[in-house]
């Protein structure tokens, strides 16, 4: 019998899992996998730790109609008869927002919960859906402990000026301020890069997580010092189903114009723009890829676009730009995307190999390219597990 960690990533349309041994030096998951596709085509995948398809059991069948907390109850009951054998002893969450009171990860009790539900507004799309993954969680196993891991904490190194809004100080007093998200992401990123950058001097990094959420975030020393999203994971890059960065003014105009009330303009924001906006067709970039569409190449033209017009804007907080680095779902998997937004970076004098994109190369950049360009997956579960341990080991020490 193991002592065994799972580990809970939800996402906007998506939640992952993971578990490890009960291990400061685990790495690997003895299984692992997820739902993909949440409202829009869901599919269940998992693996062993041999790299083993596992038998989806009661998970092979799922229905579009079931939301996010229906397929997660789901799943947690195939976890459980997967490891009937073995004993979870924790379990930690991936939880975008921190807000100011949160710059670590914590283990989570009724207090905390407390002032996490009091962020939900601010990830309408996420923290109300990580919040009813932790209760169902208490629901089936009452006595393991839970921590949450924020997306919003590595971001808490960027300078003051990186934070600010130009609006009037008391807003900014009381917590209106540039958060940061995807934040797993890149202290799982910034841990690993000297593997990839062998010792070379790359001390300014753009990393661009890009997925149906996306940002990016400046890292100098491996540290955030700027990133593309702000109070709320609505800024910055267009995304699947947000507009990224838009113009305060057109919000305005819904609403006077338009009589528009808040609940349709979140609608509008979270679910109804980004690359489905644009297209028509989907929040899903392989799906625009492979149609014929004018519009669909329309939507991935602005995405790329938008993307590089984003990564320029960090540039000043680096001062100068040494790599970049391509993650997520569509910056891990969609060659066609990061060759677009590349192109908009020629004047960076930032160089392509063509084939070594084609095939989703680690090191896709030409030799005679100023700038390194990577591609690195990602892996917010190794970091989740590592935080998580940390602290169940803390407690019980």
């Amino acid at each position: 019998m193991t002592d065994l960690i799972l580990i809970l990533n939800a996402g906007s349309s998506s939640i992952k899992f993971a578990l490890y041994p009960l291990s400061q030096s685990a790495s690997t998951p003895i299984i692992s996998g997820k739902i993909a596709g949440i409202k829009r085509a869901p599919v269940f995948q998992a693996r062993g730790s041999t790299g083993c398809a596992i038998s989806p059991g009661v998970l092979a069948i799922l229905s579009i109609e079931e939301d996010q907390t229906a397929l997660t109850r789901r799943l947690l009951c195939w976890i459980k008869e997967q490891t009937k054998e073995h004993t979870i002893v924790a379990v930690g969450h991936r939880v975008v927002h921190g807000g100011q009171q949160f710059g670590g990860p914590v283990l989570l009790n009724e207090k905390i919960i407390g002032e996490l539900e009091k962020l939900q507004s601010l990830a309408p799309l996420h923290q109300p859906y990580n919040l009813s993954v932790i209760a169902l969680v208490s629901s089936l196993m009452p006595d393991v402990p839970q921590t949450a891991c924020f997306d919003t904490s590595f971001h808490r190194t960027q300078p003051r000026l990186a934070q600010l809004f130009p609006i009037p100080r008391h807003f900014t007093d009381e917590g209106i301020i540039r958060y940061g998200f995807h934040g797993l992401s890149y202290d799982y990123i910034a841990s690993v890069l000297p593997d990839y950058l062998k010792g070379k001097s790359k001390d300014r990094v753009i990393v661009a997580h890009l997925g149906n959420g996306a940002s990016m975030c400046a890292m100098k020393n491996r540290r955030s010092v700027a990133t593309s999203m702000g109070f709320t994971a609505l800024d910055g890059l267009m995304m699947g189903s947000r507009p990224g960065s838009l113009d305060a003014g057109v919000i305005l105009h819904l609403i006077q114009e338009q009589n528009m009330k808040p609940a349709d303009i979140q609608d509008l924001l979270y679910i109804n723009s980004g690359l489905l906006g644009v297209s028509g067709i989907s929040n899903n970039m392989q799906t625009l890829l492979e149609s014929p569409h004018p519009h669909a190449q329309e939507a991935i033209d602005l995405f790329c676009y938008r993307a590089a017009a984003e990564l320029g804007a960090l540039l000043p907080a680096l001062g100068g730009l040494d790599a970049i680095i391509f993650t997520a779902g569509i910056g891990e998997k969609a060659p066609l995307v990061r060759k677009q937004i590349c192109h908009h970076l020629t004047w960076l004098n930032l160089r392509l190999e063509e084939k070594a994109n084609a095939a989703s190369a680690t090191v896709i950049s030409a030799p005679n390219s100023a700038i390194d360009v990577l591609v690195i997956p990602t892996n917010e579960e190794e970091v989740i597990a590592a935080a998580t341990y940390r602290l169940v080991a803390e407690k019980t020490i």
